[in-house]
């Protein structure tokens, strides 16, 4: 079977079997010819084609649009979460990672969805990679390791929840962070 053995009209395709005025039992024009126009298309036809085209791409630039502000919330986010992770590792402050977590998450929530999303990745996957690189570098134990990626996890929390860091914060922690 080749292409050329299939109807060539759109409304040849409902039917059953040819008749004598055509391929449906009804009076429609099934070929420009017919039609009295050299159109290709039916007139319901076109038009039908370019109400749906402007449906699907008023969908299509409305989800794009809300997609780019997502991406672009995520990208801010993680930004964020990186300068937290850059302000903890300058600090160097014993006891202050909570904080970090906290205000890190805080920070990207506050861009909107989009950074909520990153931020829970992101730390997420820090504690999952923790979890297994933990034991092997630092020597601690795998009970050690749960209590602390859980509290990590609460301060993450407590921040993307919109709650303030600085309930974390250790005192003596210079004002700089």
């Amino acid at each position: 079977m080749t292409c050329r053995d299939f109807p060539q009209a759109p409304v040849q395709l409902f039917s059953s079997c040819p008749t004598s005025q055509g391929w449906l039992s009804i009076n429609i024009a099934t070929t420009p010819q017919q039609a009295g126009t050299s159109r290709s298309d039916p007139l319901g036809i076109s038009t039908m084609k370019l109400f749906t085209g402007l449906i699907l791409c008023s969908l299509v630039l409305g989800v794009h649009s809300q997609w780019m502000s997502f991406l672009g919330e995520a990208y801010e986010g993680a930004k964020d979460m990186w300068r937290a992770y850059s302000d903890m590792r300058e600090a160097n402050y014993k006891g202050a990672d909570k904080y970090f977590h906290a205000r890190g998450n805080y920070d990207a929530a506050r861009r909107g969805p989009g950074g909520a999303w990153a931020a829970k990745v992101i730390s997420d996957a820090r504690e999952n990679i923790q979890r297994f690189t933990d034991p092997l570098f630092k020597g601690t134990t795998s009970g050690q390791g749960q209590e602390d990626s859980r509290a990590d996890q609460a301060a993450n929390e407590w921040g993307r929840s919109g709650k303030d860091p600085n309930h974390f914060r250790p005192a003596g922690l210079p004002d700089k962070y």
